[in-house]
């Protein structure tokens, strides 16, 4: 049994007519008898009686009506549904990234996105970029943001460079000035300082950690195991300084002094993920092209 047949067979309940039928269906009237026909043949029963001048339908054709048109108005909603996702005006979108890049990159981007996009629904995860991977790895997320290099090598995910972003250092304007009268901050002036910390599994936490080791000394944590939010209301208090992201810096509003480290500095790569396995759907494939024409 197939549409089109149950679609002939509607136009002939409906107008008694095949000649008549042929043309509301946009075929030729032989072609519609021999589908009509061949539906017959699969039902094992007449669905018309045909005299002259005068169609009727049969008890099975009578049955048969009512199920026919359901099935063709439930393919011609599935249809629209499929064409209202493949146009973007349904969906979702789930996309995992840093919490600094939630702060930082990941705002501005969004709300362009639902405003193109209003019936996109945006499902955001945060976690570091270790758990990022293994939820693209495991089919959780569509995209995820990323800190190159990736802590593990995964042949199975795709990775694209978005962006490079420096790191500066952001304290209390009550603190002394990190670095004294310096307008840029080194590593080194970082020794002895009490820095608020990122919990366990932040990319900033083990950046910071590796450039003061790579400088010779361990760092002193005032706190630590915050998250960005966290970080930045400990820093505002006086606890301590911090190395944060240059965009959540900008983005933090008063009640933070921001220097730049000295160069060559520190930075971080940002990259766009995904599985090589899967194509994402095309709403995650919009906002891939989003965010790298931001």
């Amino acid at each position: 049994m197939q549409l089109q047949q149950l679609q002939y067979f509607v136009a002939v309940a409906e107008t008694r007519h095949f000649t008549r039928a042929a043309e509301v269906v946009h075929v030729a009237q032989p072609s519609l008898s021999q589908q009509i026909k061949a539906l017959e043949r699969e039902l094992g029963a007449d669905l018309f009686l045909r005299a002259r001048g005068n169609i009727t339908l049969t008890d099975a054709g009578e049955a048969l009506l009512p199920l026919a048109r359901r099935i063709l108005a439930d393919a011609d909603t599935a249809r629209h549904e499929v064409l209202e996702l493949a146009q973007l005006r349904r969906g979702r979108v789930r996309l995992g990234a840093t919490p600094s890049l939630c702060t930082g990159l990941l705002p501005d981007v969004l709300r362009a996105f639902h405003d193109r996009y209003p019936g996109i629904q945006l499902l955001i995860e945060e976690g570091g970029s270790h758990d990022l991977v293994r939820e693209l790895a495991r089919g959780a997320l569509d995209l995820a943001l990323v800190v190159l290099p990736l802590p593990t090598a995964s042949p199975a995910l795709t990775t694209v460079e978005l962006l490079r972003e420096d790191l500066v250092v952001v304290s209390s304007p009550e603190s002394p000035r990190p670095g004294g009268v310096r307008r840029a901050v080194r590593i080194t002036d970082l020794e002895g300082e009490r820095l608020v910390m990122f919990r366990h599994g932040y990319d900033l936490r083990e950046l910071t950690v590796a450039a003061c080791r790579s400088a010779g000394f361990e760092p002193d944590f005032a706190v630590e195991g915050g998250e960005m939010d966290a970080v930045l209301g400990f820093v505002r208090a006086g606890l301590g300084m911090a190395v944060v992201p240059r965009m959540v810096a900008a983005r933090s509003g008063r009640g933070l002094r921001v220097t730049p480290l000295a160069r060559p500095g520190l930075y971080r790569t940002i990259a766009l993920a995904h599985r090589s396995d899967v194509a994402p759907p095309r709403a995650a494939r919009e906002l891939m092209r989003m965010l790298l024409e931001r």
